[in-house]
Formats: structure tokens, C-alpha cells, sequence
């Protein structure tokens, strides 16, 4: 575990590489749907921190807790990315149910918040589900049909696409031709990520946007944002 205070100290030594973000549990402070994180969210943008996440508290996403402490990050002016889990208890990341009908609230209660989806539950949702318990995992195969994530994004411009990870990669390619639909549909909204980073790791999304780049499978305009403008912009970098 690393504490967002080491995380500012660390990116501290390298400014031109590294950028922290800040986590904060909704239950620190007081534990009550009116604890004030305004001074502490305050203090960690002040010393550098561009935005909130991954957040995973294994609660609701909804749960008055979350909202409490959304309303303030939204107050505050700094981005949120979350990671969604498909149950409570034994997961980490917030809970939303088939069809996100938590983060619906969340998007509407909260038009200003800029909110990055991430995780298996969220991007297994590009596509109609065949069932409930491909959430947890990375569904393979065609989309014959446009899921629930599309229509959110598509009512919500709050809403934003991480495309890192297992399940950023699977969504975007595991139906080729409609991921490169879904990139030019959403260019403004998605951003190339690296999830966690550490020395083995794969990163399959780095060979297929050059892949995409090189076989120009999606727009220059569109490669450029994904890879970097967007995120610049969001980060105000």
C-alpha cells in the first residue's frame, strides 16, 4: 500500500514523468454522510495531485457515503477514476449492479464531476450482456449489440473511458471493427492508461495502438487524443 503522501513525495522527484493523484475513503474523518473533505482534498491538489483514484471503497457506488465525498470532489475541480466490482465482500472497487444503474445516478447527480470508468464490470458492459456473471471477467468474442456503457456515454459527456488494463484492451478489441467505431465515436472520452505499473508487467495496449496507428485503423485525430491530448486537457498538464 502506498499513502497518497508518499505518492506526492515520489512524483516529486521525477515532475516531468510522474503525476500523483490523491485517495481518499469516504469513511475517513468521521465516518457520517456530512464529514468535510474539502480541506483535505483541497490540501492534496494543492501539493500536486491532478485528480482522485482509482477509488474502490467495496461499497455501493451509490451509497450516501460515496456521494457525500463526489459532491466534494466535484466541488473541488478534480477528476475521479473509479474501479467497479461485481459484488460486496470479497472485491475491492465500488459496487453498481447489470446495466450501471448506480453510476447513472452518480453521472446525473453530479454533471460537473468528470468521471473515469475503469475495471472488468465497467468495460464489460460495452457489449449487451450475455450474463450477469461476465462482469467479472473479459468477454470475448463479436458485440452484435451495443451495451449499456455506449448509452451512458453517449447521455453523459461527464463520463470517460480508462482503456488500461485486461479489461480497457478487451473492450476495445475484442470486436475490432466496432472498437474502432467506439474510438472514433468517443475520442474525446477515452485515455490510454497503464493500471498499475510494475516491471513484468504486459501492456498489450502499446502494440496495438501502434498497431492502429501504423495500419491507420483509426483516425490520426482521434490516435492523438487517446494516447495523449485527452488526458493532457483533463489533467490540465
Amino acid at each position: 500500500m502506498v499513502t497518497t503522501e508518499e505518492a506526492v513525495e515520489i512524483c516529486s522527484q521525477f515532475p516531468d514523468r510522474l503525476i500523483p493523484f490523491c485517495n481518499v475513503d469516504p469513511r475517513y474523518i468521521t465516518n457520517s454522510t456530512k464529514a468535510n473533505f474539502i480541506p483535505l482534498l483541497t490540501a492534496y491538489k494543492e501539493a500536486g495531485c491532478k485528480g482522485v483514484g482509482e477509488f474502490f471503497p467495496n461499497i455501493p457506488l451509490d451509497d450516501p457515503l460515496n456521494m457525500n465525498l463526489f459532491r466534494q470532489v466535484e466541488e473541488v475541480g478534480l477528476p475521479l477514476l473509479f474501479h467497479l466490482a461485481p459484488k460486496v465482500g470479497g472485491y475491492y472497487g465500488c459496487y453498481d449492479d447489470p446495466g450501471l444503474p448506480r453510476l447513472e445516478k452518480v453521472l446525473k447527480q453530479f454533471p460537473k464531476l468528470v468521471i473515469l470508468g475503469h475495471s472488468q464490470v465497467f468495460w464489460a458492459e460495452i457489449g449487451l450482456l450475455n450474463n450477469p456473471e461476465e462482469r467479472g471477467g473479459y468477454p470475448k468474442g463479436p458485440i452484435v449489440k451495443e451495451g449499456r456503457l455506449v448509452e451512458l456515454m453517449r447521455n453523459y459527456p461527464n463520463l470517460y473511458g480508462d482503456i488500461s488494463a485486461g479489461s480497457g484492451h478487451n473492450a476495445i478489441s475484442r470486436d475490432p471493427e466496432f472498437g474502432y467505431r467506439f474510438m472514433e465515436e468517443f475520442q474525446d472520452r477515452l485515455c490510454f492508461g497503464t493500471d498499475y505499473c510494475h516491471v513484468v508487467q504486459e501492456l498489450p495496449q502499446v502494440p496495438y495502438f501502434r498497431k492502429l496507428k501504423e495500419g491507420k485503423l483509426i483516425s490520426e485525430e482521434a490516435y492523438e487524443k487517446i494516447t495523449w491530448k485527452n488526458a493532457s486537457k483533463l489533467l490540465n498538464l
